[in-house]
This record gives C-alpha cells, structure tokens and sequence, in this order.
C-alpha cells in the first residue's frame, strides 16, 4: 500500500461489546453530591466565621461564569454529542460579547442579544465548515477560531468605537457605549424574606436561603432563557428522534448514515447551536454584566465552560453541576475577596484528606499519599495566614477546574467518534 495513516480518514469507534453501561450520574448521587457540598461549605462558614455573600456568589453560577450557561452553558454538549470537538468556544464568545455590544447600544438590547447569538453562529459555522466540510483537525481549527475572533473583534472595535457617535456617547478603542438594560425579575415578598433568613447565619439554612433567594432576585430575563435553554437542550438530546440520530453521530457517524441520517447536517446544526449558545453567554457579559462590550472580557470562560461540560461526562445534569461550582467559585472571588477565598482552603484540606483515604483504600499507594501531603501543606497554609494573596484570588476558578477534572476524569466517558475525521460514504 502506497497510501500513509494520515491520507486515510480514520475509522469510527468501534461499538462496545458487551452490555452497555451507564456512565452519568443518578439522580439519587447527584442530591446526594449537592447535599454534602452545602453541608461542607456551612460547616466551613461556622468554623471560620467568614460569611460570604451566598446569594451573590449563587447569582454568579447562571450563564457566564462557567461557556456554557444553565441553558447557555451547553454549547460544547451539542457539538461534541455530534462528534465535532468544539475548542472555539471561547472566540464564539468573544463574538457574541461584540455583536451584543455594537448592536445593543445603537438600537435595543433585545436587538443586541439576538445579533449576540448570530455573531455566536457565525463562529460555529466557520468550525463546522474547517472540521466537517474540510477535515480540518478539530483542535487546530478550535484554536483558530479563538484567534480569529480575537482580532476581528479588536479590529472592529478600533473601528467602529474609537470616533464619531460612538466615541461621544462613551466608546473607546477597547469598548462599546453602554447599552440600556435588559428587564429583570423578582419574587416580592418572598425575596425579603429569604433576605433576613441568610443575615442570620444559621447553619445550613441560611446558605440555602442565599442561594434560593439569590436565584428569584434581580433576576435577569437572560437567566430565565438560559434555564429554558437546558431543559430545551435535554429534551431534544434525549428525548426526540432529532437527539437521538445527533447523538448517532458522535458514537458511530457509519452506522447512523447507513440508517439514511445525513451525518453532515446533523454536525452542521449542532456546531451553529453550539456557537449561538456561546454567543448567549458572550451577549450576557455585554449586555447584562457590564452593559458594554469590553475587550478581553470573557476571561477565558469558555475554556472552563469546556471542562464543565467534561467534568459533567458529557450529560445535561452533570454538565449544569459544573456550571453551578465553576460560576459560584468564580462570584466568590469577584464579590468576596481573599478572605472568603480564604476559608474554601478548609474545604480544599477536606476534600483532598477525603481523597487521600479513598485512594490508600483502593490501594492506590502513590496517588494516596501525594494527596495526603497536599492536604497537609494546604492546610499549613491555611493555619499560617489569615488571607489569599490576590493574584491567587484571581485564579480561584481557575483552580477548581483543575482540581476538579483531576479528580473526576477516571469516570469519564466521552461520545466515541468524538474528534474523529468523518467523510461521506465511509461506511460504503
């Protein structure tokens, strides 16, 4: 054969033998994950006497603090379902972030979100067309997307923002003017009350009367969408024929086009949804976080909207988990400061002791006892200084991905055919 491996599309994945097995949490585990974190997290408030704000940390958790959102924060669910890798989730957010701005604060913020979410479509359709069309690799056409975003929308700003109209009404190089604001919602009555409860500081209760209060106060519309959003996204994953034939592609792209599905339009419509619901989230930073468009401000969020998605085994409720602890240890650090950032190392000792007796259980030697001694200079740490340098501040999110892929990426299991080169007529 004068043919070389890399000429040759690589094959699906074959299928599993053996009886399937489930690889996403229950929802029995699921409560039971979320229950012992509340409870770890108000044991720690007790002890250490820091009380943080529960409800601006938990009004941190919804769309932007995590790429993807509750329903936002799903892009990367619906294109790696269909077996395309999608790394350009931050560049989609980068667009969304710009359309929102120059739209939204020449006409409507309502206008600025919907040309937010086509900015977002945009960029996914540019991926689909690299990775599906071409053959493109997924991670170098990802990576170019990031980087194409980034300087068009810098370009764009220095042209559109720098002078004129724009530059009067408060626009800059780096910057849009500010847009109106959208509406947001609030439960009266019941908002005060949950309010005084978490003044109290009681144990447990008054955690969760900051996080529910905080989740039905000031809320913005955004928000609602977003939740509408992944329950949207659930049901059509896997509930519909339209999820199932999807999802086909991203575990065995030959057998679904033996069975007639059109493999290609099925990874274009997932990348265009991936890309719009990345531009949701780049539009709720413009338009509901800051009301401006601003360089460099998504953060790098996207990237820990990708490892929400991992850490959530490539599911809706674990993917809304991670979303959920990446957004609130995000609002902590932008709300709270370095002494509350202070005491989560107290969880941090815990979790890692926890680790540790797992890990010497399973006779895991060698990962016992590393963890075992980062819980005790972790611990030092915490003994020896009273608050968080704030650079490290800075990088709390940062960290808890890390940490938290870390220790979750033994469960994985991602879609088979996710990443892999698919032509048409492989299967033939």
């Amino acid at each position: 054969m004068t043919a070389t491996m890399t000429d040759a599309p690589p094959p699906a994945a074959p299928k599993a033998a053996g009886a399937p097995q489930r690889s996403g949490r229950s929802l029995g585990m699921t409560l039971m994950i979320v229950a012992g974190a509340l409870l770890l997290l108000s044991a720690v408030r007790m002890i250490t006497g820091a009380h943080p704000r529960t409800r601006a940390a938990a009004r941190g958790a919804p769309p932007p603090r995590g790429a993807s959102c509750a329903g936002a924060r799903r892009p990367g669910l619906w294109s790696e379902r269909a077996g395309v890798v999608n790394i350009g989730l931050e560049g989609m957010m980068i667009l969304g972030t710009f359309g929102a701005g120059w739209i939204g604060w020449q006409s409507s913020p309502w206008l600025g979100l919907l040309c937010g979410v086509g900015f977002g479509v945009l960029g996914g359709l540019v991926h689909a067309v690299a990775t599906v069309t071409f053959g493109v690799d997924h991670i170098v056409s990802g990576v170019a997307v990031n980087l194409l975003a980034l300087g068009a929308t810098q370009y764009l700003a220095k042209l559109f923002f720098a002078e004129g109209s724009a530059a009067e009404a408060g626009g800059n190089p780096k910057q849009s003017p500010p847009a109106e604001s959208l509406p947001d919602v609030t439960i009266p009555g019941l908002s005060d009350g949950l309010t005084s409860i978490e003044k109290h500081h009681w144990f447990l209760v008054s955690d969760l009367a900051g996080i529910v209060g905080g989740l039905i106060t000031d809320l913005s519309v955004v928000t609602i969408l977003a939740v509408l959003l992944f329950v949207g996204s659930w049901w059509l994953l896997w509930r519909t024929p339209f999820g199932l034939r999807l999802r086909s592609c991203g575990e065995n792209p030959i057998a679904a086009e033996s069975l007639g599905v059109n493999v290609y339009r099925y990874k274009y419509a997932a990348v265009a949804v991936s890309g719009g619901l990345a531009g949701l989230g780049g539009a709720f930073l413009a338009l509901v976080t800051s009301h401006t468009y601003l360089e460099g401000q998504t953060g790098g969020r996207g990237y820990i909207g990708l490892a929400a998605m991992i850490f959530g085994n490539w599911r809706p409720g674990g993917l809304a988990m991670g979303a959920g602890l990446f957004g609130y240890s995000d609002a902590l650090q932008l709300r709270s400061g370095g002494t509350t950032v202070h005491a989560l190392l107290l969880v941090l000792v815990v979790l890692l002791a926890l680790l540790a007796g797992w890990k010497l259980y399973k006779k895991a030697m060698l990962q016992g006892v590393i963890s075992a001694v980062m819980a005790v200079l972790v611990l030092v740490w915490y003994l020896f200084t009273d608050e968080v340098p704030s650079d490290f501040v800075g990088a709390t999110p940062y960290v808890v991905t890390l940490l938290v892929l870390s220790l979750s990426a033994q469960r994985l299991r991602m879609p088979k055919a996710d990443g892999m080169r698919y032509r048409k007529g492989q299967g033939k």
